[in-house]
């Protein structure tokens, strides 16, 4: 079984958030959650809520152990980009793309 938590549109670049995603991928979640408090990354405090949320779905809708979970899938995906425009010499202007990411943690039991 395995207990899943989203977060959509989320205003950080996916770039940013996979790389912490690959450092709790696999572990446990004690671990993971350890990992994340201690990673100064932006997207380490968005990841930490979000396994929180994992975990407790896991335990209230799926009747899992906390204590055998741990982290099966962590990934972010693009989101639509605001596209901005930054004024810049001679009248002309350049794009900013402001991205956003959709984050998805799956928890599951250890067999």
């Amino acid at each position: 079984m395995v207990a899943r938590a989203h977060l959509r549109y989320a205003r950080i670049s996916p770039r940013k958030v996979k790389i912490v995603c690959d450092l709790i991928r696999g572990k446990d979640v004690k671990t993971a959650a350890a990992i994340l408090m201690q990673t100064p990354k932006a997207a380490s405090e968005l990841l930490l809520k979000l396994l929180n949320s994992a975990v407790a779905n896991a335990e209230n809708n799926h009747e899992m152990d906390v204590d055998k979970l741990y982290v099966s899938e962590a990934f972010a995906n693009g989101g639509p980009i605001m596209k901005r425009a930054m004024p810049r010499a001679q009248g002309r202007s350049y794009r900013i793309n402001k991205r956003t990411s959709h984050i998805t943690i799956a928890v599951s039991e250890k067999a």
